[in-house]
C-alpha cells in the first residue's frame, strides 16, 4: 500500500478561494477584514512568516497593517499598542508574532489581546472555549489539521486518533478538536512509555512533537491517516517532519507531507478566522 498524498496546498488555495468571496461581501456591507501584525525583532524566520501572512492577507483582498518594531521595545510599549489596536475598529484580527524578545512575557501579550480579535486562538478565553464546545476563534494549526482529515472523506465518528505532543498551540487542542468531531483521543507526550503500542491502535495520528523520525512505519496501523505537523531538519539540511515519510507512506492510508501538507493550512485557517471575526463585529453592529 502507498498513502495518497494529502495535499495542503491545493486544499488551502480552494479554502482561500471560499475566503475571499467571503471577505469580498463583508466589504461591500462597510466590513473589510482587517489583520494586525505585530514584529518585534529581526529573527529571520518570524520574518518570512510575517511576510507570508500579509501576503495572504492581500490576495484575499482583505486589509492588512504590519508593525515592525525593534527588539528593544519595551513590554509596555508593546501592550500599549495592541491597546490601541483593540480598540481600532477596521482591525478584527491581532497576531503577535512569536517568539518575542526575552524581556517580553508571551503570556502577558497574549492575554493584552482582545478575545475577539484573538485570530492565533491562543487565549485563555478561546482555550475556553474550545474546551468547552462553545463556537469560537480556534488556534490554526490544529484547525487546518481538521480539514486536512476532513479532506479524506474519512468519518472520525467512532474513530481512534492519537496526537503526539501536548503543547498550548497544537497538541492539547487538536485533542479537544478530535474529541468534538466524536473521535476516542489518546493523548501521547516524552513520559508515554511505548508510544508505538499507542499508535498502532490508531486511525489516525497527529505528529506534533517538533522532533524528526518520531513516528516509524512500524508504529502505523495500515491504512491509517497520518498528519505531520513537525517543521525539521534532515542530515542535508532539507525540511523534513516528525514522520518518517518515505517509510510511513508504504503503510499509512493517507499522509501529509512536509512540506507542502500542513503549512500552508496555517496561515489558511488564520485568514479564516479574520474573516470570522470581522462577521462577528458586523453582526454585534447591526
Amino acid at each position: 500500500m502507498t498513502a495518497q498524498l494529502i495535499d495542503g496546498i491545493a486544499l488551502s488555495k480552494s479554502i482561500r478561494a471560499e475566503i475571499g468571496v467571503r471577505a469580498a461581501a463583508l466589504a461591500a456591507a462597510g466590513h473589510r477584514p482587517g489583520l494586525a501584525v505585530i514584529l518585534v525583532g529581526d529573527d529571520p524566520a518570524s520574518a518570512v512568516y510575517v511576510r507570508n501572512k500579509v501576503k495572504a492577507c492581500a490576495e484575499a483582498g482583505m486589509h492588512s497593517v504590519l508593525e515592525k518594531h525593534d527588539a528593544a521595545l519595551g513590554e509596555a510599549e508593546l501592550l500599549a499598542r495592541i491597546a490601541a489596536l483593540n480598540a481600532d475598529p477596521a482591525i478584527h484580527g491581532i497576531l503577535v508574532q512569536m517568539p518575542l524578545p526575552r524581556h517580553i512575557d508571551p503570556q502577558k501579550v497574549i492575554a493584552a489581546i482582545s478575545a475577539a480579535k484573538d485570530v492565533d486562538g491562543f487565549s485563555v478565553p478561546s482555550a475556553g472555549e474550545l474546551a468547552s464546545g462553545l463556537p469560537g476563534l480556534r488556534p490554526c494549526t490544529p484547525y487546518g489539521c481538521m480539514k486536512l482529515i476532513e479532506s479524506t472523506g474519512v468519518a472520525l465518528r467512532g474513530k481512534h486518533a492519537v496526537v503526539i505532543g501536548r503543547s498550548n498551540t497544537v497538541g492539547k487542542p487538536m485533542a479537544l478538536l478530535l474529541l468534538q468531531a466524536h473521535a476516542t483521543v489518546t493523548v501521547c507526550h516524552s513520559a508515554t512509555p511505548d508510544l508505538g503500542r499507542h499508535t498502532r491502535q490508531a486511525d489516525v495520528v497527529v505528529a506534533a512533537v517538533g522532533r524528526r523520525r518520531t513516528l516509524t512505519a512500524d508504529m502505523v496501523r495500515p491504512g491509517a491517516i497520518v498528519i505531520d505537523v513537525g517543521i525539521n531538519r534532515d542530515e542535508a539540511g532539507r525540511l523534513c517532519g516528525d514522520v518518517d515519510f518515505s517509510a510511513v507512506r508504504e503503510v499509512a492510508g493517507w499522509i501529509t507531507p512536509v512540506p507542502g501538507g500542513v503549512g500552508p493550512m496555517t496561515i489558511t485557517m488564520l485568514l479564516a478566522n479574520t474573516v470570522q471575526a470581522a462577521a462577528a463585529a458586523a453582526a454585534s453592529s447591526a
